[in-house]
């Protein structure tokens, strides 16, 4: 079913904002309208905002659950800043939501919820679809519940499995707005539900009489189209990255022949990880939900002990309590992962947003002088190339790493090409063969100054291992002072050397530009779209993005040196930019920060760097 309204206005790209209570499906219905825009052949980012109250009282702004996505026929780097069509299911999401969208947009509004009692809720004194406060918008007052009720009733279902269903109404509404086919939703109905398929039925009738209710209203004279983006040959999927990461795990373990073993507590917003692996047993793939987090990695060091690729996965608060089993990692120099997926904190701070806060704990958060490598995906689809990376890196150095993602990305969805596993960069841990001869526990690599994997159970290859200070090469428990200070070393240099096996950093942009920016993490796409929007109106700037954190790239103190002004921004109050004035103090760094659970807009970046190109 498509829309028959023959006027249909060409758009190069939209941001829509899905709104409602906690209730009420707005981050399905954003799933599914991602889905039948990546069906579409657009590039999009998502960006899923839930409240951080696990029962909020219904009908609150503090209760409001929103999802937005920017989609376009070019490369979309970001979610967007302000939306082009706001639909809002209940007076809360409206007022929650009016400072997220532009002049003139459309709003789309369940009219039967702006009853007295919802308007007192969401805290206005007057009801602003009749007061004239929308007047500079195109208001669509849909009665999307009565509507809903009238769609199902041949069907006899109880008044609440009705109302739950009336996000599919919205959902046809926009499905018309953008020319989308229902047909590839009706299909998520039938796998989803199918042992039951009246709400199947239900489903399908609601989201028929949305996309019917559209094409009947008088307010929408025309429709919009966005035309497919060039994208490479290949097979697509909507992805999150968390999905992603665990996607990038798995082909670590196919491409390195170890088999893949998670040891993870659940926590927001990491717990999908877990979830996600728990599916493919058939991979021979272990997912160990432990009671608490130190359960969680203890097991990991166990599986890598026995010659797995493993990994737990955590945030902020969990890796507080992972700190002193992460060094008991670095003692013993066995591969593990740890994805910390960070939100806002400290504490339990702000458990559904997102924050870059947790750089600090990740790179200095143990007793005693224990580095691990630090990498910091940059998007949903990099969470798999980041993990993968991870995974490679842990193993051929024999070393923890700590993967940074947040809670944007991780909860986030884009278009990913499925890579195929053959094609990915090689992974060959230093396993060791049984009865070497030349085997030692602590014998290194000259290059890496790693040490070998020995599996346990392999004939002639039994050594010690545990928490308390080696003996270099034997491996016997030593207390020797000359010999602490030389193993010391030893695990620091084994963590620096990484800088040989890492690209150097790239800079996008001009190699003398006036100002440099810089970014690590997820705020490469809002960084990125500012640079190139600046760049192509002729101003002078450049972009430098760190995935590779520790050790930072070779090439880090000559690009600084090229620049007449770096400005360093972050979801935080200024954690990599103090990384950075310990390593090159040489260098002025301006910041940017921000704090407040959202992600950085392109519009306020933007003001911020041409005000440094003026001085």
């Amino acid at each position: 079913m498509t829309s028959k309204n023959s006027k249909v206005v060409e758009l190069d790209q939209v941001v829509i904002r899905f709104a409602g209570d906690s209730g009420d499906g707005m981050q399905l219905t954003g799933s599914l309208f991602s889905d039948s825009t990546a069906f579409a052949g657009n590039d999009f980012a998502t960006f899923p905002d839930y409240p951080s109250e696990i029962r909020a009282p219904q009908g609150t702004v503090s209760g409001v659950s929103g999802f937005q996505i920017h989609f376009g026929q070019k490369t979309v780097h970001t979610s967007g800043d302000l939306a082009d069509v706001l639909i809002a299911m209940n007076p809360a999401s409206l007022k929650a939501n009016m400072r997220w969208i532009k002049a003139g947009s459309i709003i789309i509004v369940d009219e039967d919820a702006f009853i007295e009692k919802g308007i007192e809720k969401a805290g206005y004194l007057t009801d602003p679809t009749l007061d004239g406060s929308l007047d500079a918008y195109k208001l669509i007052k849909a009665p999307i519940s009565s509507l809903t009720k009238e769609a199902v009733k041949h069907l006899n279902l109880d008044m609440k499995s009705t109302l739950k269903t009336k996000n599919m109404f919205a959902l046809g509404i926009v499905m018309y707005l953008f020319n989308r086919d229902i047909t590839l939703v009706n299909n998520y109905f039938e796998q989803k539900f199918k042992s039951n398929p009246l709400i199947v039925e239900a489903n399908k009738a609601v989201l028929a009489a949305g996309f019917s209710f559209a094409d009947t209203i008088e307010l929408l004279t025309n429709t919009f189209k966005v035309e497919p983006a060039a994208l490479e040959k290949g097979r697509y999927r909507n992805i999150t990255g968390n999905i992603a990461t665990a996607w990038g795990f798995m082909a670590a373990s196919e491409r390195s022949g170890r088999n893949l073993f998670l040891g993870s507590y659940p926590i927001t917003p990491a717990t999908e990880i877990l979830q996600e692996l728990t599916k493919h047993k058939n991979l021979s793939i272990k997912a160990f939900q432990a009671e608490d987090e130190i359960a969680g990695i203890v097991s990991t060091i166990g599986a890598s002990f026995t010659g797995s690729l493993a990994i737990t996965t955590t945030s902020g608060p969990g890796l507080s309590l992972k700190s002193e089993a992460i060094g008991l990692a670095v003692m013993t120099e066995l591969p593990i992962v740890i994805v910390d997926v960070q939100r806002g904190g400290p504490s339990t701070g702000l458990p559904t947003k997102s924050e870059q806060s947790d750089l600090m704990q990740a790179l200095y958060g143990r007793n005693g002088e224990a580095p691990v490598i630090v990498i910091a995906a940059r998007s949903s689809v990099d969470c798999f190339y980041s993990a993968y990376e991870a995974s490679k890196l842990a193993m051929e150095h024999m070393t923890p790493v700590i993967l940074l993602t947040d809670g944007s990305l991780a909860n986030g969805s884009e278009v990913f090409k499925i890579p195929t596993v053959a094609n990915l960069p090689a992974i060959v841990p230093p396993v060791v063969e049984a009865d070497d001869a030349e085997y030692k526990p602590y014998k290194r690599d000259a290059e890496r100054l790693n040490r070998q994997w020995a599996v346990p159970g392999t004939p002639g290859l039994r050594h010690r291992i545990g928490g308390l200070e080696k003996q270099d090469v034997i491996g016997n428990v030593s207390h020797d002072p000359l010999n602490h200070e030389r193993m010391t070393w030893l695990r620091e240099e084994k963590v620096m050397r990484v800088a040989n096996y890492i690209p150097e950093q790239e800079v996008f942009g001009d190699k003398d530009a006036d100002l440099l920016v810089v970014s690590w993490g997820g705020t490469y796409g809002v960084v990125l779209t500012v640079v190139e929007k600046m760049i192509q109106a002729g101003q002078s700037v450049a972009h430098a993005h760190f995935r590779n954190l520790m050790p930072l790239p070779k090439n880090t103190e000559e690009i600084f040196a090229r620049y007449k002004k770096i400005i360093v921004c972050e979801i935080n109050n200024g954690q990599f930019v103090k990384y950075l004035r310990m390593n090159f103090p040489q260098f002025k760094y301006h910041q940017y920060n921000k704090i407040q659970g959202l992600p950085f807009m392109v519009a306020e970046l933007e003001e911020k760097f041409n005000e440094l190109l003026k001085d």
